[in-house]
């Protein structure tokens, strides 16, 4: 949706309303758009973020298995005289 500013200084908690809905709100001054109305996404806390990248780090542990090693990865390309198959 876009709205001149002169319109919007009327309607500003409506848009402000309808921005934290998840509607796109451009301010336009002189026919030009100018500002975008998007809500702030709330940061989570140090606690949080903390048990978060602990869970991620414990899934990724989990997951890790042991294989061959990439440096022989291809291998199976090659012939034993090193040429491609």
């Amino acid at each position: 949706m876009q709205i001149s500013v002169t319109d919007a200084k009327g309607q500003l908690t409506e848009l402000v309303r309808r921005a934290e809905a998840g509607d796109e709100i451009i301010l336009t001054r002189h026919g030009h758009a100018a500002v975008r109305l998007v809500p702030i996404r709330s940061r989570p806390d140090s606690r949080s973020r903390r048990a978060l990248l602990e869970a991620v780090r414990a899934s990724g542990a989990a997951k890790a298995a042991s294989g061959p090693s990439a440096a022989r990865s291809q291998d199976f390309l090659y012939g034993d005289d090193g040429l491609p198959e």
